[in-house]
């Protein structure tokens, strides 16, 4: 059945794979990999799968965009949940394969940043390619079709092959996270430690349009965690922006900011409010005087006794 079933960016032994058996209902769930992210979420949107586990940013290299183009376009789906898993590669190899035997390497382009400059220093004359995911590299290498991948190294044993470097990553502390996205329905109730994500497109391209989309989050004391342009593919200039903010839609602060933007946009996907991975709401920053959903609740009241006559 569809709602057992989850699917992923695979072949088995991804990172994406690794991050969606940390969550408890992987353990009873059907988990299918898929060729490619677009692959994955598709299988949600026409009910062959429940939800799709993919990866759409690295503390390294940033947004992964073809997850964030997908989310913003087609059917609408909605992000459930994130998972930040933290990044480190393993050179896995052939058995017998030694250093001085690597000729080529392969690995997912957001691997090669991560490891850019420990190739530098140990396989400076590698030939490095490209695979479609860090376990589809560790397949092509047990083919005999290049001599290494960057991969987890939970990937070697799927694949017939030997970890010959470990903790491997250039910048120390990397993380990807991944977003659990599934079919449109009513939001999980706040947590006091959320995210929301939304996609808004600017209505025309004028001096101060960016700045009229950030004031509707600004001036209501809602912060951005992140923020990415991307084309529309409508022609060169043509920008949406891809949001994440603090709180959950159901926070006036949030909500007010949305009908803002709404106001404003010729579009807003609406992406999810979401509890925010490793947090709860003691870590979360104390909000701005003047936003909380008790004042917004206070500031109406006033709005409605002075137009009832009673201030």
């Amino acid at each position: 059945m569809s709602a057992m079933r989850y699917t992923y960016l695979g072949p088995e032994g991804t990172f994406t794979e690794a991050a969606l058996r940390t969550l408890p209902e992987a353990a009873t769930r059907e988990l299918v990999p898929m060729v490619s992210v677009p692959a994955a979420l598709d299988a949600v949107r026409s009910g062959e799968a429940a939800a799709a586990l993919v990866p759409i940013e690295n503390s390294v290299e940033g947004g992964v965009t073809t997850t964030v183009d997908e989310l913003a376009k087609g059917e609408p789906l909605m992000i459930y949940r994130e998972v930040v898993l933290p990044i480190t590669f393993a050179l896995l190899v052939r058995p017998g394969t030694q250093l001085t035997d690597i000729k080529t390497v392969t690995g997912h382009p957001v691997a090669q940043p991560q490891v850019r400059n420990w190739l530098a220093a140990h396989l400076p004359d590698a030939l490095w390619e490209s695979a479609a995911s860090n376990a589809d590299g560790a397949r092509l290498v047990q083919e005999g079709r290049f001599d290494a991948a960057f991969a987890g190294k939970f990937a070697a044993a799927t694949y017939g092959l030997e970890p010959l470097v470990s903790e491997i990553h250039d910048a120390a502390n990397a993380a990807t996270r991944f977003v659990l996205a599934g079919r449109p329905a009513r939001p999980a109730a706040p947590t006091g430690a959320d995210k929301t994500s939304v996609v808004i497109w600017l209505g025309d391209d004028h001096p101060g349009a960016l700045l009229e989309l950030l004031q509707e989050f600004a001036v209501r004391g809602v912060n951005l965690m992140r923020i990415e342009s991307r084309p529309t593919g409508q022609g060169i200039g043509n920008y949406c922006f891809s949001v994440d903010a603090e709180g959950h839609i159901t926070d006036r602060r949030v909500g007010e900011a949305l009908m803002g933007l709404k106001r404003i946009c010729p579009q807003v996907r609406f992406l999810g409010s979401y509890p925010r991975a490793g947090m709860t709401s003691a870590d979360v920053r104390q909000l701005r005087p003047g936003t909380s959903d008790a004042e917004f609740v206070a500031a109406s009241d006033w709005l409605t006794r002075c137009q009832d006559g009673r201030f």
